[in-house]
């Protein structure tokens, strides 16, 4: 998987913008302004390509005792994000496309109905 390819796929979902809220090289994909996916230019550029996502906290355990290359959250919540190590093989993106959207559907789902409909008129 390469970085346009998670660029791309994370900006086709409705209301996604993208940022640089930290630094340079952190970047930040938001759905009307709350963050559901991140990752680190720098560490893709090197060759360790991760990215950080939300999940609901059941489904973080289930998926870290499935996946060594699912982690807790590196610099987040390790509750509710996980970090994937896409760099390690492990993981196909038919996978990090779903827990993409899943983290994306936690984000929204944590909305009020008036943002949520909001997203939907757009």
């Amino acid at each position: 998987m390469y970085i346009d390819q998670l660029r791309e796929y994370c900006l086709s979902k409705k209301g996604t913008t993208e940022e640089f809220p930290f630094d340079e090289e952190t970047l930040v994909f938001k759905v009307l302004g709350k963050m559901f996916a991140l990752a680190s230019l720098k560490y893709w550029e090197s060759g360790e390509a991760a990215i950080n996502l939300k999940a609901d906290p059941e489904y973080s355990e289930e998926l870290r005792a499935e996946y060594n290359s699912i982690r807790p959250g590196f610099h987040m919540s390790k509750k509710h994000w996980n970090t994937l190590y896409i760099h390690e093989g492990e993981l196909q993106s038919k996978l990090v496309f779903h827990l993409i959207d899943h983290s994306y559907d936690m984000v929204v789902k944590g909305m009020t109905k008036k943002v949520r409909d909001q997203l939907s008129n757009m």
